[in-house]
């Protein structure tokens, strides 16, 4: 039972206390406020510090895109350039070793007809003398 006393006692310590006990919570009230108002501007000044490397790392970011978007682009066009050049080129050794065998083509018809010609007078020759044996 003494302890329920001391509990009511202090209970009712504690209710009498509680106007000056209310100026001193005000007190301790207004001083935690105080307290996290400071954390909450020290947040706000971190949050500000971060935003800033935030937004530092998102430039790093846009820059390097945008390299990388120019790379792209040069590489295309270098690319397309050297596609072009390169069918260019091709067309070009195509082209003249077209040129070369039609070339050879023409020389091979020269020859074959020369020899046709060559071949025409031997046999005339073969049968002109063949005709003066028999005689």
């Amino acid at each position: 039972m003494s302890t329920r006393r001391e509990s009511s006692e202090n209970g009712a310590t504690r209710k009498r206390l509680k106007p000056e006990g209310e100026e001193e919570g005000k007190a301790e009230a207004d001083s935690v406020r105080t307290v996290q108002e400071e954390e909450m501007e020290a947040n706000i000044t971190g949050s500000e510090e971060m935003e800033l490397n935030i937004s530092l790392i998102l430039e790093k970011i846009e820059n390097f895109t945008q390299r990388v978007s120019e790379l792209l682009e040069s590489g295309k066009t270098m690319f397309k350039e050297l596609s072009n050049e390169f069918e260019e080129k091709l067309i070009m050794i195509h082209k003249e070793q077209v040129e070369k065998w039609q070339e050879e083509i023409k020389e091979l018809r020269a020859i074959d007809a020369s020899n046709e010609e060559a071949n025409a007078v031997l046999h005339n020759a073969r049968y002109l003398l063949q005709l003066n044996q028999n005689d």
